[in-house]
């Protein structure tokens, strides 16, 4: 593996030329938005535009939970454990869908197709309990709703793939 960043990343890293610290956060908003996440190359080439520890940058990263370390799946899921969601049971959707797609939240399934993901609140509090996929969201959920929307997703994909 070479040594030099990709051209994505290196376009990035000019947009702020002679930066320092202050731009870090504005720096990996702008990979993760472009790349999807957060790549081992990206914080190595972060830290080195920036004189900065690449475990420094990590730490940083890290802190904030808006960052990914790995490429999110085709379709991302994200369950909402805000206030009207637990209240709802949006713990045992979560582990619905852990056993359905058998990955934790944070991880995406092997084959690439889902990501899981547990955010404070979708804003949909009147779809407690609720998950959102790619933006389409699925509410009122039960624990047995969610084998036929995870099977629905991976027929779409399926159709998708046939008719490219």
């Amino acid at each position: 593996m070479d040594n030099q960043a990709s051209p994505v990343l290196d376009n990035i890293l000019q947009q702020f030329p002679q930066a320092t610290r202050d731009k870090l956060i504005p720096i990996l908003q702008l990979v993760q938005e472009t790349e999807g996440y957060l790549s081992k190359e990206a914080v190595v080439e972060i830290g080195k535009h920036l004189g900065l520890p690449a475990g420094k940058i990590y730490g940083v990263a890290t802190f904030y939970n808006q960052f990914r370390f790995q490429p999110t799946g085709k379709y991302h899921i994200q369950i909402c454990r805000g206030t009207a969601c637990h209240v709802k049971s949006s713990a045992a959707i979560l582990k619905a869908l852990e056993r359905v797609l058998k990955i934790e939240s944070g991880q995406t399934t092997r084959d690439g197709l889902f990501s899981l993901e547990v955010v404070a609140c979708i804003g949909a509090c009147g779809l407690a309990p609720v998950i959102s996929v790619n933006g389409e969201f699925h509410g009122n959920l039960t624990t047995d709703d969610i084998e036929g929307i995870i099977k629905d997703y991976r027929l779409q994909d399926k159709t998708n793939d046939t008719n490219n």
